[in-house]
């Protein structure tokens, strides 16, 4: 099948060449923007059958005046001592001064006795910020006018105030993130430009990726828009950042496999089109079950109950599939065109490598298998000790600078309140059928609920304008999203406030904590569903690639064991070196959707070429040392490029960042040259002709009873 494709598209390569042109066109300029499916709202992330968000809805619908988000003014003495009853009725006008001021998206201004510190070092007037959704540009807006009023309307009174909260907290790091992105835009690019040119010496195969891709992107983003609004899929701002990484991971390898396979072909003679054609041939199917693992294993994500993740599996795996297509058509029609020039001006791919570190590395693997396995195992299963020590970490806040006006902020406030002045947990209590309730209700439950394990002060119950819904917020004694607090919402507080509910009324829990709290069990519950299904998804497609049932087995768990020491090696750095509290809980997804997924790639080019070489008549041994040979460089080049382009996220100075460019890099250098060149062909050479059962995949091909051996290939760099 893939050599008739190989021959379609290198027969018609300019007609191939000019469909791809009209449809990219048409694509363009007839699907939607992805930012029309692009949505803000965050109820979505979590299924409705979690309590904080039947505690959100009910807050919603109960307190409709509520602000979307707050912004909390700290205001402290310039000389650091206790603020004076003068102090505090200057803070008041203060607050009305801003009020009269009609800042735009706006409201409240509240402040009093309960705003201020017990200790009297600080007092907050909270500013109610509204807008459509929590990511209004407008809020932004509203938070920087607040600080430009701040200095006039306090001057001379020996006050100083910052503003604190998520919003400011994005405010002032809006730059961060704008410069963190844009050095690693171009630092990726720069990457894999110098990574090609040092490869192949020639700039027009280091420009190849990035020109297609470039294409590729724009073509998959109207696709991607296109089937969300057919079937009203809405996706997270996030995804334009996403699919630029994945496309230039996946796009990258398949047209390097591509490339060594078609310098290969030259160098052993064939011309330009008969070497695009026997590529197209061997490597086709290769891509193909790479690029079916990769799709699958992002399908997969339907299976989530974070909404998140549930939109964001289709949108990748369109991509991939948009990829694929682009691998197996427009890159074989321009490279078969372009022939040699696409090492121009090198000729280095004209001379065959006389003794090359892959050939030495190919030879240590096939004379002594068993202690290469041993110690590459070895090395993924120390690695892998560290998840026994892994923690989420869900403080954003930490991983920024804390040198600006609200860190600052939040800091005065966390000293003079409890830890979670800034997040409070909102607790709704209601009869649930429209039954008012009573003052003594809502007193007793506010007295009962200050007595709940962590909770460090309780502010006053709000009646909302329905009778039977009231509030009371709760500050806990902890960092609001730190791992102690959402363990204790989650495992003790929840049940405390349940059980203090009066009878013919029930509370339910909200606030971020909380929001945490069902994020962390719903992780959970995620990966311990999506990581057994996509194993065993992706060993149904290398047992179809394969016909075997048992290399499907010992690769997939090569694939699992790589995962766990990749996280096993982030926490070995941040939570053991850095002292870090956790890492990121975003990191075990992130790692399952560019370890394991693309990941897999390495794992199916090199047991392919594996199976290649047993099928010309090599023993298993010798079939492992070739196979490490060939396709180790190419395993290497697309490892060092996506390590490459992950790793640069390490230059930004935000911690989840790092964290992520830190873990994605180690575990795609794990899985290229641990799990892919050693690991797996050892294993491999290993079990012997038995790793191709039933199938006997490694028989070699002959086309008649008594057809010769096909010459032995030239060797790789």
């Amino acid at each position: 099948m893939f050599e008739r494709l190989g021959r379609f598209v290198v027969g018609k390569a300019w007609w191939v060449i000019a469909g791809w042109v009209l449809a990219a066109v048409a694509i363009i300029a007839t699907t939607p923007s992805l930012s029309d499916i692009t949505s803000a709202d965050q109820e979505s992330f979590l299924p409705h059958s979690y309590e904080s968000v039947q505690a959100t809805e009910l807050g919603m619908k109960a307190f409709p005046q509520q602000a979307t988000a707050t912004a909390t003014i700290v205001v402290k003495r310039a000389d650091g001592k206790p603020l004076t009853p003068a102090d505090e009725a200057r803070v008041g006008q203060f607050a009305q001064a801003l009020k009269a001021r009609k800042i735009p998206a706006t409201s409240g201004y509240q402040t009093g006795p309960p705003a201020v510190a017990p200790d009297k070092s600080v007092q907050v007037v909270s500013v109610g910020l509204d807008a459509t959704n929590p990511n209004d540009p407008a809020l932004l807006d509203s938070v920087r006018a607040l600080r430009s009023a701040i200095g006039p309307d306090l001057a001379g009174s020996g006050l100083t105030a910052g503003v604190a909260g998520d919003v400011a907290s994005f405010v002032d790091n809006e730059d961060t993130f704008n410069k963190a992105f844009a050095v690693v835009g171009v630092a990726t690019i720069i990457l894999i430009i110098g990574l090609i040119l040092i490869i192949f010496r020639s700039p027009i195969a280091a420009l190849l990726p990035v020109v297609v891709v470039s294409v590729v992107l724009t073509i998959t983003t109207g696709l991607v828009a296109a089937a969300g609004k057919a079937f009203d899929l809405n996706v997270s701002q996030d995804l334009q950042t996403i699919l630029l990484i994945v496309l230039f991971g996946i796009g990258t390898d398949y047209i390097l496999f591509l490339l060594f396979r078609y310098r290969e072909r030259l160098r052993a003679g064939d011309d330009k089109r008969t070497a695009m054609v026997v590529s197209v041939q061997r490597v086709g199917e290769v891509i193909t079950s790479a690029a079916g693992a990769v799709i699958v294993a992002f399908l997969v994500l339907l299976l989530a109950s974070l909404g998140f993740f549930g939109s964001l599996g289709p949108a990748l795996a369109i991509a991939v599939a948009v990829m694929l297509i682009t691998s197996l058509t427009l890159i074989p029609a321009v490279v078969s065109l372009l022939g040699r020039y696409v090492f121009w001006p090198s000729k280095a791919w004209q001379r065959t490598p006389k003794a090359t570190l892959s050939r030495r590395l190919g030879a240590a693997v096939g004379r002594r298998p068993a202690l290469v396995a041993a110690a590459s195992g070895a090395l993924l299963v120390a690695l892998a000790a560290g998840v026994l020590s892994y923690k989420a970490d869900y403080d954003f806040s930490a991983g920024f600078p804390q040198d600006t006006e609200s860190a600052k902020a939040a800091k005065d406030l966390q000293r003079g309140f409890a830890a979670g002045a800034l997040a409070p947990t909102e607790v709704y209590l209601t009869t649930g059928n429209g039954t008012p309730l009573t003052e003594q209700q809502v007193t007793d439950f506010a007295a009962a609920a200050a007595k709940a394990p962590g909770v460090g002060r309780v502010q006053p119950p709000e009646r909302s304008s329905d009778p039977s819904v009231a509030r009371v917020n709760l500050l806990l004694n902890e960092n609001p999203v730190s791992n102690e607090a959402i363990t204790l919402v989650r495992d003790d507080l929840r049940a405390a406030v349940h059980e203090a509910a009066p009878p013919g009324t029930k509370a339910l829990v909200g606030g971020t904590t909380a929001i945490f709290a069902d994020i962390n069990s719903a992780n959970n519950r995620d990966l311990s569903v999506i990581l057994p299904v996509a194993a065993g998804l992706i060993a149904l497609i290398l047992a179809l690639l394969l016909r075997s049932l048992v290399a499907p087995i010992y690769l997939v768990i090569a694939v699992l064991l790589n995962f766990a020491a990749t996280l096993g090696a982030t926490v070995y750095l941040f939570q053991g070196l850095q002292d870090k509290p956790g890492v990121t809980f975003q990191l075990p997804i992130i790692l399952y959707l560019f370890v394991v997924a693309i990941g897999t790639d390495y794992n199916i080019l090199m047991i392919a070429r594996l199976r290649e070489e047993a099928r010309e008549g090599n023993e298993p041994r010798q079939a492992a040392a070739i196979g490490v040979e060939h396709a180790g460089p190419t395993v290497a080049a697309a490892g060092l490029i996506l390590a490459g382009t992950f790793g640069v996220l390490m230059l930004a100075p935000i911690s989840f960042l790092q964290q992520m460019g830190f873990a994605v890099a180690i575990g795609i250098v794990l899985s290229a040259f641990v799990m892919s060149m050693f690991f797996v062909p050892a294993l491999t050479a290993l079990i012997g002709h038995k790793a191709w059962w039933p199938g006997h995949g490694d028989e070699r091909r002959v086309s008649g009873p008594q057809a010769p051996p096909e010459p032995v290939r030239v060797a790789e760099v």
